[in-house]
């Protein structure tokens, strides 16, 4: 497909600290021709020290109506937003944010929507399930509550940072909707294993889990987008258990992040 930039186009950015493993300016970007929308999304790396003035000189570009954010500035982000979702506040972080009319920014968090989506997608069934999350932080956050509105029996989170994890723990007790617990790198007894850290982005990185503990029909799944198959995904797929991989998980979100922009109420 053929896409024409002129000085019209809508802009759109995605911010992260490293950028080079995102799909959404390409994905995202054709999603948008597809639906006769003249739009880009661009992506910036920005340091986490520096957020703040880029988020502030975008307050002042008028033409940009989106922000997609990944690592680490989802909450950061969030407490840029003058409003959110529900769901956005109740974890205090956003993955996406479009311009009010006002030009201040509305934010949500859809990762753990595509998460459950991917999951479904590849023949996994959250309902019922005892599950065990890796990764408290902003996708991590996401997940488990997408895990616990999807209806999962039970719910175990390990996280290296014990606060932030005790923290998310807390929240999601309150809901009074699912048991959720301490969790740690062991995957016995556990029939859904949800990696939401970055934990084999980088070569040599040791795996979030103890892989050798995961029964066959444990469904394993991944937010890692770089390497597409994890090395979590590939030791996974040799013990036999259904999986879905990062990019499954970006499918099963792009529609819903367009869907959330094109929303967006247009100035400039």
């Amino acid at each position: 497909m053929s896409i024409t930039i002129t000085g019209a186009t809508r802009l759109n950015v995605i911010v992260g600290e490293p950028i080079a493993q995102v799909k959404s300016p390409a994905g995202m970007t054709a999603a948008f021709a597809a639906r006769g929308h003249d739009g880009i999304v661009a992506p910036v790396r920005v340091a986490p020290d520096h957020l703040a003035g880029f988020l502030s000189a975008l307050d002042h570009v008028p033409n940009c109506d989106g922000i997609i954010v990944t690592v680490p500035h989802k909450f950061a982000c969030h407490r840029h937003c003058a409003s959110a979702t529900e769901r956005g506040d109740f974890l205090g972080t956003v993955n996406i944010m479009r311009r009010r009319k006002d030009g201040a920014w509305h934010g949500d968090i859809v990762d753990g929507l595509g998460f459950v989506g991917a999951v479904k997608a590849n023949g996994g069934e959250p309902a019922g399930k005892r599950a065990l999350l890796i990764g408290a932080g902003g996708a991590g956050s996401a997940i488990a509550l997408a895990l616990v509105d999807a209806g999962v029996s039970e719910l175990a989170i390990h996280d290296a940072d014990a606060e932030r994890r005790d923290r998310l723990i807390a929240r999601l007790d309150g809901r009074g909707r699912t048991k959720v617990i301490v969790g740690s790198a062991d995957p016995t007894g556990f029939e859904l294993v949800a990696n939401a850290s970055p934990a084999g982005m980088k070569p040599g990185d040791p795996l979030p889990v103890e892989v050798d503990k995961l029964a066959p029909e444990t469904f394993v799944g991944c937010v890692i987008t770089v390497p597409v198959v994890s090395p979590l995904i590939e030791a996974a797929r040799k013990r036999g258990c259904p999986t879905s991989t990062g990019s499954d998980m970006y499918q099963a979100l792009q529609s819903a992040m367009v869907d959330f922009l094109l929303a967006g109420e247009r100035i400039g």
